[in-house]
């Protein structure tokens, strides 16, 4: 049987809540670009992907987490926003 195929990805990292914008700015920048190469790497063109950013505090931690949607995913939400 084949496995369905994927269609959005999920990359999160923690950061301390009282760290400077830059650095968050610096944390995310890398993020987006570690999401690019993997989805290269397995034959997404991250060009034709949708990005959303969200955050969180947990304690003294802000998770970052930036989600890749690209094929029924990204057709999903430009459905939804329009």
């Amino acid at each position: 049987m084949a496995q369905p195929k994927h269609t959005q990805a999920h990359l999160s990292r923690s950061v301390p809540k009282h760290q400077s914008e830059f650095f968050k700015q610096r944390t995310r920048n890398s993020m987006e670009y570690y999401m690019g190469a993997k989805l290269l790497e397995v034959g997404v063109n991250p060009k034709n992907t949708i990005y959303r950013w969200s955050s969180q505090i947990k304690g003294d931690q802000e998770i970052i987490t930036i989600s890749a949607y690209w094929g029924e995913s990204r057709q999903k939400l430009d459905s939804e926003n329009s």
